[in-house]
């Protein structure tokens, strides 16, 4: 009988984490800052969290510490998307808790924040955490994108961590998930419970970020498998020489994904929706910028060439969010009158009338397909742009612009034969690069240690990450010191705020700096798979992103 695990996997199953010096020892001790407060807002935020507010920042050091040996109770839960090192957090918390004391236990929370409603979990034993060291994936537990935030879903969790004697949770998740985390902290504390809550930083998109949490878990390998498929694709145009590829990457709020496969593969094109919004960039520009690589590179020969489109990237032209708030507010009155106009030719014209006249231009410029979408709401009541196929709608009005140029006798040079692709849950499951299969171990581990020390209302961070292992340093922050107000469904809401690119930051500098030559150059790079085995300096080294960042 053929194992069931492949070879890799096998051999990926003996890897052991890396972990800082600090956690390596059997003596840890918290050593506490100066009291925190969050950058805007904060009078707001006091009011919000009157107990957990202002709290140090926490940094693990070895030394004799008053850290809890007696057996502990302790749950972890997974929240919102997958991404690689999810598992290694978990076994991480599991290492951590034995070592101090092996009566303790971990429960496994099903199906995410629901589970943690519902009291849904299990028991996670040696047998079950062993099977999923290492690998990619959150389906040890599964996850869910439930948030607890109403008054009776925060009661709910606190009766089932009273029944449990459960002495800590691990919310392992985003920017939401772990101003969640804040939430049930200061709930927990105003009822008088002694449940502590740390929340663990997860995204792939790399939106979750600050001077003291230097990158989400996941970044570092989804970042990674997309850029060896674009690599390859790169190749393949190469080879074939006839065809234009439009990739959409994930990262709907924030293009960090997109800006880290470009520094690593050198596409023809990449976009970023924070540039875009920032210069005011239309619709028609980004069309312009598109065709000008595309007339050039034919001129030259060359009538192939990859682009990579960020997720989000239509929620941050400015042209197209004026028009979806303006459908947006017809909808909201009209909408069954609009659905019930027999074809969508007269649907637009009635829209002509409601609409302002440059939103009605931009609406009509736009492939039927796409139109078709944004008469659609979801069950919030928005437009659903993540419906909005960005690369397939370039395509679209890149052939339409070069069919016109060519009516006119220009750009004749030009075969213009185009490919879409959307890379996405390609890289949410993949097994963990050594980095964050290193980074998410020691970030589980850290937690476990907050909750010893009788904290909550803290995200785990490790710092120096660009650094050997044997450099790291890890320990909590407050999630108050992170949160910002912003108006959520209509109300102020605490929130942690997303990183988006910074324009002013190296990793976007380097990469407009060589941009004009890699739109009509064949630069490319071929990144490969991901190595897990070898010379660590192809193993082990973190994104570009990170690098450049971080000097």
């Amino acid at each position: 009988m053929t194992d069931s695990k492949s070879p890799l996997q096998q051999a990926r199953a003996s890897y052991q984490p890396k972990l800082p010096p600090a956690l390596r020892t059997g003596n840890i001790a918290v050593q506490l800052g100066e009291p925190t407060e969050p950058a805007t807002d904060k009078e707001e935020i006091r009011k919000l969290f009157p107990l957990t507010y202002g709290q140090p920042i926490a940094t693990l050091v070895e030394g004799k510490g008053d850290l809890s040996t007696k057996p502990l109770k302790v749950g972890v839960v997974l929240s919102g998307g997958p991404a690689p090192g999810g598992h290694n957090v978990i076994a991480g918390v599991f290492d951590a808790l034995k070592a101090a004391n092996p009566d303790s236990k971990v429960y496994g929370f099903l199906k995410g924040p629901a589970g943690v409603i519902k009291g849904k979990y299990i028991e996670l034993t040696a047998d079950i955490v062993d099977q999923y060291r290492n690998t990619g994936g959150f389906n040890m537990i599964m996850t869910g994108r439930d948030k607890i935030e109403k008054p009776e879903e925060l009661e709910a969790c606190r009766k089932n961590f009273e029944e449990m004697g459960l002495d800590g949770l691990v919310i392992i998740g985003g920017d939401d998930s772990n101003t969640n985390a804040a939430v049930l902290a200061e709930y927990l504390r105003s009822v008088g419970s002694s449940t502590c809550i740390i929340g663990v930083p997860k995204t792939i998109d790399g939106d979750m970020k600050n001077e003291l949490i230097e990158a989400s878990f996941g970044f570092d390998t989804a970042s990674k498998v997309y850029a060896e498929l674009i690599g390859n694709i790169a190749r393949d145009a190469t080879s074939a020489v006839k065809y234009w590829h439009f990739i959409r990457l994930m990262g709907r709020a924030a293009s960090h994904v997109t800006l880290e496969c470009a520094l690593q593969t050198h596409p023809n094109i990449a976009l970023i929706s924070e540039e875009v919004q920032a210069k005011g960039i239309t619709l028609q520009q980004i069309v312009e910028q598109i065709v000008d690589s595309v007339v050039k590179r034919a001129q030259a020969g060359k009538n192939y060439g990859v682009a990579l489109v960020p997720e989000g990237l239509v929620e941050f032209i400015a042209e197209i969010k004026t028009l979806i708030d303006e459908l947006s507010a017809i909808l909201g009155q009209e909408e069954e009158y609009i659905h019930s106009l027999p074809d969508h030719s007269e649907r637009v014209q009635y829209l002509n009338t409601k609409l302002s006249d440059h939103s009605a231009r931009v609406y009509g410029s736009l492939p039927q397909d796409i139109q078709e979408v944004l008469l659609r709401r979801d069950s919030h009541g928005n437009v659903p742009l993540s419906q909005v196929e960005t690369e397939r709608l370039l395509i679209d009005l890149v052939s339409d612009r070069i069919r016109e140029m060519q009516a006119k006798g220009e750009a004749k040079e030009v075969k213009f034969s185009p490919l879409s692709h959307f890379f996405g849950y390609e890289g949410r499951c993949a097994a963990p690069s050594n980095f964050d299969a290193d980074y998410a171990y020691t970030l589980g581990y850290a937690a476990a240690q907050l909750i010893r020390a009788g904290l909550t209302g803290y995200t785990v961070y490790v710092r120096h990450l660009t650094r050997s292992a044997e450099e790291w340093v890890a320990g909590g922050v407050p999630v108050t010191m992170m949160l910002n107000i912003e108006v959520r469904k209509g109300k102020p809401t605490p929130v942690i705020r997303k990183a988006l690119v910074d324009l002013n930051g190296k990793p976007f500098l380097t990469f407009a700096a060589q941009r004009d030559r890699w739109a009509v150059e064949d630069d490319y790079r071929f990144p490969g798979p991901i190595q897990y085995f070898g010379p660590s300096e192809i193993c082990d080294a973190p994104t570009l992103t990170l690098q450049l960042e971080r000097g």
